[in-house]
């Protein structure tokens, strides 16, 4: 049977029913809707129409209401306009779950990077054993983080779940029902989640997605890739931020990581007991039939009747499914053996984790806890110091803190930031007892600026009476300046005595995490990139020098300028240079709900990232490693970019223009997560504290999306001038990694729509900046169409390319909304006259607006 090119199933199973359904939305019998359903398809033409011939926002509002509103007063616009916000909102919601739906239909669950294709390479290729050796050892994990970029509240999110399934059925009453729900759906969340309420939402993609996918592709390379017997390694696992993350957020309490690590607990259990109960209407037969009732009641005790304590233990569970799974095959014909195998390997996945919780904590508070505890242990006159502490090299200093010996379990500091510090590597051992080494053993430093850094977190175990912790001490190198210098750091800590002995205890494993998007927010998007390039290398040749197995953990976020996009081809273009143990990887707000949020994409995108670690290993090995030369090319580009960018960011209009012009400001306003969007509390904006999250959206807000491109127009065009552009080119046919980084790159641009800020290019104060941004927007897309010989931005990926120009187009009228309530804010500020009322409605506009337009970038990823 033929089948259709992925851009024809886009296009029949994705743009065809939003058409349809939207025009259902439209016709639902809601005084409210109904008139906003009838105006807005008439202000989303003037938009593209106004856009079309260079208008401003002002000038497109004020067309449309002299047009359609007969003249109506400012308030009667700004009434129209909020409900102009609600319906696209919606119609967000409704593109959103018509491509969950046709999931399976666009992408093919059996193709290139899936499970089913890597077997059958293995085979063709006669790779079958080294494919084995290498998943003994291998593991893919995810990492879910609570890092806001996603503006749906949780009832939204399940509206969307169910809307999904009756799409998949079309079923048009029960269509009809869940759009009337969602158009009396509130979205607005009136306050801040706490960090417990983030984590019980993640916890339900791990119930209901994660724990049934992973169960299966195990199950799947049990039996047809390792030839039916079990496998011991925990090939794919989970990691978990919300309750354990203390960078920049205060509310997270070791009280808050104590109640995260019992719910994650809890969740677990209850999803074994309801695999018991499944598994009890199957196993009906003699001596297996007890075993299993049993079972059943410890857990639903454990999970219902408990106050913490448990009634079976993980080996008990284990050693009592595996009697049942002998008695099986010796007696019963092996019925239903994939069902128990399946559970034996979810609990080898999962334990009685769930998900790891890391814990994480920046440097700059760990000095201060550490200056405290000195002081506290000079005051004791309990440790000698030397008197000369404070003037030793970092070595000294080393030397002597990791070999400090004291007890301060038992010590009251009066500095609570002190106290919470080490009541949480405290509860680190209590979640071990109680969930497992598993449940609790990563501490994350970030902002890591030296060895020290990592030697004083190692220390305050020690100090707590945790001789030998049975946790991996990750220190986080996210400026250009720490990547650079990352392998020296790493080195520094291998020579130290005490701390390699601790990585020996480790397994001779060594964790790094390196940090996309403040890479990309301080060095620019090639120089990131490639810092973060060069400083896996680096690490990598220096850890094997020790005889360490280094483990790279990147901290991702959902759109290309935080290291997204294409990210399964990034992994697969990496070469042997550079470590490849595990693929680890930070996933959040809609990318969790866009590449995880279903079962099929959920086990599309984990196979596609477990296939890219297999591709670089075993298929492809050493074909991606770029030469001495390719490695001088990519070096001067990004030298060149980061130049630009460098010139860029110290323009004296750079941080006026995002405080004045960009939505910024109204970030925090708008309770979509527990962290504040500043690591400090300060009205000035400093940069260094600014979180990268809300700094690639303030761009992505204006359709302008700096970070994701700026300098590389730049760089490519240097080698233009120069009649060296057949280098580059070569560069990009030959090279995995250079072409995903520009198709990245590329993917940014197919977001960006300056139509919208054009206005700006008038503007006395910020006209020239403006006009900065747009000429580097303009050489880069020329010079990415050149490189790739495109005629369009994505031309090679049409059904992503058809996808956000869908989404932008629902999503246009918003924009023009933002844009008209930011430039009527500025007016009225300039001015110092006004009505506060107006002025307070006008920046209502502007936060609201922000919700649609991010919820609208889910595909980012």
């Amino acid at each position: 049977m033929y089948t259709l090119p992925k851009i024809e199933r886009f296009n029949q199973n994705v743009l065809q029913k939003y058409h349809i359904y939207n025009s259902v939305f439209i016709t639902l019998p809601f005084d409210s809707i109904d008139n906003t359903g009838v105006l807005l398809p008439l202000f989303a033409e003037v938009c593209d129409a106004g856009f079309k011939k260079n208008w401003s926002p002002k000038q497109i509002v004020d067309f449309f209401a002299e047009k359609y509103l007969d003249n109506a007063a400012e308030e009667e616009k700004i009434d129209l306009m909020f409900r102009f916000i609600q319906y696209v909102e919606r119609q967000i919601v409704l593109f959103d779950a018509i491509e969950d739906a046709a999931f399976p239909v666009v992408n093919n669950l059996e193709g290139r990077g899936s499970l089913r294709d890597i077997k059958e390479k293995s085979e063709a290729k006669d790779k079958h054993e080294e494919l084995i050796s290498f998943l003994e050892s291998f593991s893919v994990r995810t990492v879910l983080t609570a890092h806001p970029t996603q503006f749906y509240p949780g009832s939204v999110l399940g509206i969307i779940t169910d809307l999904t399934e009756a799409i998949r059925q079309n079923n048009l009453l029960q269509i009809k029902q869940l759009l009337a729900q969602l158009g009396k759906t509130p979205f607005i969340k009136k306050e801040k989640p706490t960090p417990f309420d983030e984590a019980v939402s993640l916890i339900w993609y791990l119930e209901n997605v994660f724990y049934q996918t992973i169960g299966e592709m195990m199950l799947y390379m049990q039996k047809n890739i390792f030839d039916g017997n079990t496998i011991e390694n925990s090939i794919i696992n989970l990691g978990f931020w919300p309750g354990g993350d203390r960078d920049g957020n205060p509310f997270v309490t070791p009280e808050i990581t104590d109640k995260v690590a019992k719910r994650l607990r809890t969740s677990i259990l209850k999803c074994y007991y309801f695999d018991i109960r499944v598994l009890k209407r199957k196993l009906t037969f003699n001596k297996v039939d007890k075993i299993i009732a049993n079972i059943e009641y410890k857990l639903y005790r454990s999970v219902f009747y408990s106050q913490g304590e448990l009634f079976i233990s993980l080996d008990e569970l284990n050693n009592e499914l595996n009697i049942v799974k002998q008695i099986i095959i010796n007696d019963h014909q092996s019925l239903y053996l994939d069902e128990i195998n399946m559970l034996l390997q979810k609990i080898n996945e999962f334990g009685f984790h769930f998900a790891a919780l890391d814990i994480r904590q920046n440097s700059r508070i760990h000095n201060a806890v550490f200056d405290d505890i000195t002081a506290f242990l000079k005051r004791e006159k309990e440790v000698y110091f030397p008197e000369d502490f404070e003037t030793l090299s970092e070595e000294g200093k080393m030397d002597f803190i990791s070999k400090l010996h004291f007890d301060l379990s038992n010590h009251f500091f009066e500095n609570e930031i002190t106290r919470s510090t080490l009541d949480t590597i405290k509860l680190m051992r209590k979640i071990q007892e109680e969930n497992g080494e598993r449940g609790c053993n990563r501490y994350i430093i970030s902002n890591n600026e030296s060895a020290l850094n990592v030697i004083e977190t190692f220390a305050m175990f020690r100090l707590l009476d945790w001789e030998n912790p049975t946790v991996d001490i990750v220190p986080l190198f996210e400026s250009v300046d720490d990547l650079h210098h990352a392998h020296e750091i790493m080195e520094q800590l291998y020579k130290n005595t005490i701390y390699r002995k601790h990585i020996k205890h480790r397994k001779d494993k060594q964790t790094v995490m390196l940090g996309f998007s403040d890479g990309t927010k301080d060095g620019g998007y090639l120089m990131a990139n490639w810092s973060i390039f060069k400083a896996k290398e680096m690490i990598t040749e220096v850890s094997r020098k020790y005889g360490i197995k280094v483990i790279f953990f990147d901290g991702r976020g959902g759109p290309p300028a935080r290291g997204g996009g294409k990210t399964h081809k990034f992994y697969a273009s990496l070469g042997s240079t550079i470590e490849n143990q595990e693929i680890q990887v930070t996933v959040q707000g809609q990318t969790i709900s866009s590449n995880f949020g279903t079962l099929d994409s959920c086990r599309y995108n984990l196979e596609n990232l477990l296939s890219a670690g297999v591709a670089n290993a075993v298929f492809n090995k050493d074909e991606n490693n770029l030469s001495a030369s390719d490695k001088a090319i990519i070096d001067e580009l990004a030298a060149i970019g980061y130049q630009k960018y460098l010139d860029f960011k110290s323009h004296e209009k750079f941080i006026p223009y995002l405080e004045e012009m960009s939505t910024l400001k109204y970030y925090s306003k708008t309770n979509i997560g527990s962290r504040p969007s500043k690591r400090n509390a300060s009205e000035q904006l400093n940069f260094a504290d600014l979180r990268a999250i809300p700094f690639v959206s303030a761009w992505s807000q204006m359709k302008q999306n700096v970070p994701g491109f700026f300098g590389v127009g730049t760089a490519l065009k240097q080698f233009e001038t120069n009649n060296q552009w057949e280098k580059v080119q070569n560069l990009y046919d030959n090279s995995l990694f250079f072409r995903t980084l520009l198709e990245n790159t590329a993917m940014s641009l197919a977001k960006s729509y300056f139509p919208l800020t054009a206005y700006m290019k008038n503007d006395p104060s910020f006209g020239e900046f403006w006009q900065i941004i747009y000429d580097e927007f303009s050489e880069t897309k020329r010079l990415l169409l050149k490189i790739a010989g495109h005629k369009e931005l994505m031309e090679n990926y049409p059904d992503g390319k058809a996808s956000i120009a869908m989404r932008e187009q629902i999503v246009l009228p918003l924009l023009t909304i933002q844009q008209y309530a930011s430039s009527q804010i500025n007016e009225i500020k300039k001015h110092k006259k006004g009505d506060e009322k107006l002025l307070s409605a006008y920046e209502k506009l502007v936060t609201r607006s922000l919700f649609g337009n991010t919820n609208a970038s889910r595909n980012s990823a």
